[in-house]
């Protein structure tokens, strides 16, 4: 059957067998040592390792690679598997960069529909005061799943979108090391396996942070999800690391820093952020594995005797914070600059006008990227950090909303006086504005120390960074979806389903992220199972629930609409929004080899309504010859 011969299946398989290898290895080795044969602990980070080994050679994204190794020649195969159906090469190992584009942006999906379910399901738990159905546990375990596995699919859904884009907005062949970039993908798989299987081995109670001591303390589930994580990771570099050498050496001839499309401005600021920051999570979660496994005190400000002999330092456990938050805070970043970066795409081509301050858009998004990596300790004004570093922090906070505010005076004077159109993709663009407006508005309280220590640990903060995280990523991600789904299929998606997507969940988030504001103002902390009558917000809790369910039934609506669409919608023509990026200039579907003949930038990317403009020249021989 050829459903056995798919990658995916065959890394599955590979996966199981690695970790049985692993969990034998340390047996083996516990046994030579005169030990107890099974301990749980180690087997299980070295199993989910080779776990993780196996399922990439089982996948096929380590085959070349150990070709040469041998000192065998491999080609490049282009197109489908020879004699498989044509859907099988998103199963499996694939070096086109549309291919894993794809395939970033379906398991990114994916992902945001288990973390969603998740949401749900605690959130129902949360409607009424008082233990409904979850113990304290599990709820623990299903908000803590909620917020890396959502974050894990944000990673995917941008990953999905720089690998589809860059290379078409810039005119080159493929990504620059087309193998390392499948690499890039197939390696959050088992990532993604680690982090939901942790809800099968114990779970973890310390929330998405994994703060110790609690970490150190928690279930065994704790180690697959920081495995889980640390493999996502390594997805970031390397796709970050790829990115920056396919902008810097492949964009085609004309094409200038200031003529680059402006979401390659804020793909190439996000990958900044990724390949110098990602190693600290990875660090941090590592040195909680170490202290869990091999005793090493990092963050226990216990001593042992022995330590107390040898003149050991206590651990710290803020140190861990201070790692762990100079990744997150400009992960963050990561999550909202690509989605800003759409916003602007987007704006000129249904307003028909040229993008108001080009430059400074372009500029901000690296000024958010450099700013980002110095706010990071604002995180941190309630957990006992040095007094002295925290007016510094709280001044850089504020420094963030300066590019902030440059994009949105730039997205003001876009639609002003534009001929503005309102198909589905400039309605997601326009509710991404006001839902980030939200975001935004409630930030600078939680950057300031004195309001930040009563607002800190409240509900206050989920509404806010739900609404950044929705204004910022996934908002613009579905717009980005109905925008380019002509050139991925080659059909139109619904617009009538689309348009009933956009207007449930955007008041349906309004709702939501308001009311999560409104019951932190009045008492409401996060991360926890239960609440006291008392506080009177069990009506607040209701329609924060109910607005999540109303969410959930349009991402529904969304995925039904572009399954349907993908075989039964109209096919789309080469430009149905009239754009003027190069990506629309070829057929839909966009085919194998993007373009016949390297195209020539002769212009500016956004000089909609000036006439003669021309940003790209597409057959620059036939115009020579002639």
């Amino acid at each position: 059957m050829i459903i056995f011969q798919l990658g995916l299946i065959r890394g599955l398989v590979g996966q199981i067998v690695g970790t049985a290898v692993g969990l034998l290895l340390v047996s083996l080795i516990r046994l030579t040592m005169g030990l107890p044969a099974w301990k749980p602990e180690p087997a299980m980070i070295i199993g989910g390792v080779l776990g993780a080994v196996g399922f990439m050679i089982g996948v096929g994204a380590l085959t070349d690679w150990i070709k040469w190794m041998r000192g065998q020649e491999t080609h490049m195969h282009h197109g489908p598997p020879e004699g498989k159906p044509a859907w099988t090469r998103y199963f499996g190992t694939d070096y086109n960069h549309k291919v894993i584009g794809v395939q970033y942006g379906v398991t990114g999906i994916l992902l945001l529909l288990v973390a969603g379910t998740l949401a749900l399901i605690f959130r129902t738990e949360l409607a009424q005061p008082g233990l409904q159905f979850l113990e304290t546990s599990t709820f623990n375990t299903f908000f803590g799943m909620h917020g890396m596995v959502m974050i894990a699919g944000i990673l995917l859904g941008v990953g999905g979108m720089m690998n589809y884009l860059v290379p078409l907005m810039i005119g080159a062949s493929d990504m620059a090391f087309p193998r390392l970039n499948a690499f890039g993908y197939w390696i959050n798989i088992p990532g993604a396996i680690l982090l939901v299987s942790a809800l099968f081995m114990g779970g973890w109670d310390t929330g998405w942070t994994g703060y110790p001591p609690l970490s150190v303390l928690a279930p065994m589930g704790v180690q697959a999800f920081m495995l889980g994580v640390y493999l996502v990771g390594i997805s970031s570099i390397v796709g970050s690391a790829n990115l920056l050498v396919t902008v810097a050496k492949m964009r085609a001839p004309g094409m200038s820093l200031f003529r680059m499309p402006i979401f390659v401005w804020a793909a190439v600021a996000t990958s900044l952020i990724q390949l110098t920051a990602t190693q600290l999570i990875g660090l941090a979660f590592m040195m909680v594995l170490a202290q869990r496994t091999l005793g090493l005190g990092f963050f226990d400000p216990v001593l042992t005797q022995h330590a107390i002999e040898v003149g050991s330092p206590p651990g710290n456990v803020v140190l861990f914070q201070h790692l762990f938050w100079f990744y997150s805070h400009p992960a963050v970043y990561v999550f909202i600059l690509p989605g800003l970066g759409i916003i602007s795409e987007l704006l000129p081509v249904f307003s028909r006008k040229p993008l108001f301050g080009y430059k400074w858009i372009a500029l901000s998004s690296l000024a958010i990227a450099l700013v980002g990596f110095l706010v990071w300790a604002h995180h941190m004004f309630a957990a006992g950090m040095e007094p002295f570093l925290r007016i510094p922090f709280s001044f850089a906070t504020m420094l963030v909303a300066v590019p902030t505010g440059v994009k949105f005076f730039s997205w003001v004077g876009t639609i002003w006086r534009g001929k503005l159109e309102f198909p589905a993709p400039m309605l997601f663009v326009l509710g991404a504005i006001s839902v980030f407006l939200i975001g935004g508005l409630t930030g600078p309280p939680n950057g300031t120390v004195t309001t930040d220590l009563f607002l800190h640990d409240t509900y206050w903060v989920v509404g806010h960074f739900h609404a950044t995280m929705f204004g910022g990523f996934i908002f613009p991600y579905f717009a980005a979806i109905y925008y380019w789904y002509p050139k991925i299929t080659g059909r139109m998606y619904n617009e009538r389903l689309a348009k009933l997507h956009f207007w449930l969940i955007t008041p349906g988030f309004w709702v939501q992220s308001i009311g999560q504001i409104l019951v932190g103002l009045h008492g409401m902390r996060r991360r926890i199972a239960d609440y006291d009558p008392a506080l009177g917000i069990q009506g607040g809790h209701m329609l924060i629930t109910i607005a999540g369910f109303v969410i959930g039934l349009s991402v529904l609506i969304m995925v039904y609409n572009l399954v349907w669409s993908a075989r039964r919608g109209p096919v789309a023509s080469a430009n149905p929004w009239r754009s003027r990026a190069p990506e629309f200039q070829i057929p839909s579907p966009i085919p194998e080899h993007s373009y016949a003949t390297p195209f020539v930038v002769t212009g500016e990317p956004y000089d909609y309504g000036l006439p003669g403009s021309n940003y790209v020249n597409m057959n620059p021989a036939g115009a020579a010859a002639d």
